[in-house]
């Protein structure tokens, strides 16, 4: 983590890694050896969860990021403080995330780091950060590498429709 950037590598993408700017806002998957980058919108929905927070009010960053991926309907998106607890041997602060679909998670946030250390999300899964070394990282880490390409999945659906593969729905009566 850079300030409100965030650099995610996870082994179900392994061949790329997310970068997520808060402060922009911004979620973007990027695979150097294919030299293309994408946004990430609903690739992953750790762009969603592992993003730079205010420690007083890491709602508004998470509302934010989710508004991203999917337009958030603001009287069905909750979130709210649920208590204290410990995320490893870190003291947090624990927030329940409730989305409009019904899915959500709940967040640990470290209040000196800015950031959450583990999520839980809805179906029970426990995704959290280990071997975190608090130093400062080559700000290069967290910046689209030279030389890419940027990939838009609708020219290319688009393409594919003015070829002689695509075929269109029925015209509806």
């Amino acid at each position: 983590m850079s300030e409100s950037k965030v650099r995610i590598e996870t082994t179900d993408f392994a061949d790329g890694f997310f970068l997520v700017d808060g402060e922009k806002p911004a979620a973007t998957f990027v695979r150097p050896r294919a030299k293309v980058f994408m946004d990430s919108r609903q690739s992953s929905p750790l762009t969603q969860m592992f993003v730079a927070v205010d420690p007083d009010e890491p709602c508004r960053q998470w509302q934010t990021m989710a508004s991203l991926a999917a337009p958030v309907d603001p009287d069905k998106w909750h979130c709210a403080r649920d208590g204290e607890g410990a995320a490893g041997d870190r003291k947090a602060d624990i927030y329940r995330i409730v989305a409009a679909s019904g899915a959500g998670f709940v967040g640990w946030v470290d209040r000196e780091r800015k950031f959450p250390l583990q999520i839980k999300t809805a179906d029970g899964a426990v995704i959290a950060l280990d071997n975190i070394r608090d130093e400062p990282q080559p700000a290069q880490w967290f910046e689209i590498p030279p030389g890419l390409r940027k990939f838009d999945p609708q020219a290319l659906i688009d393409r594919i429709r003015q070829s002689d593969v695509w075929v269109a729905p029925p015209e509806q009566e």
